[in-house]
């Protein structure tokens, strides 16, 4: 795929799952580990508008590098709460940690194309 087309790809899902976050925020809340020491909402908002900035940004080719690398930055961020989603759905059906699980190995070819994109991205 071609960075411009995983460019696309990657913004796609980042507006998606960013809007999510305004649109129904408790799923979201609810796996930002207690350990951080901030309100939940608070940061289910913030990462909304950084997923849709940041997916706003791989649109534009004069954006789309500075764009990419807080991309790859972003999921690397997140992790901790997906690694707190497995910890909290450990009693949860089977089908529900599948989910949680699953999403581990997903956010490495993420940060792969995050990082693709930014090296094929000419600076202007």
């Amino acid at each position: 795929m071609t960075p411009d087309r995983l460019a696309r790809s990657l913004a796609g899902m980042l507006l998606t799952i960013g809007t999510l976050h305004f649109v129904a925020p408790k799923p979201f809340d609810e796996i930002i580990p207690e350990e951080i020491p901030a309100d939940p909402r608070t940061l289910t908002y913030a990462s909304g508008v950084a997923e849709v900035a940041i997916g706003a940004g791989l649109l534009a080719p004069r954006t789309r590098k500075p764009a990419a690398a807080l991309a790859a930055a972003l999921f690397i961020a997140v992790y901790p709460a997906n690694i707190n989603m497995v910890r909290l759905w450990k009693d949860k059906p089977l089908a529900m940690r599948a989910v949680a699980i699953g999403r581990l190995p997903l956010q490495f070819p993420m940060i792969w194309a995050a990082v693709k994109v930014f090296r094929g991205t000419p600076t202007t």
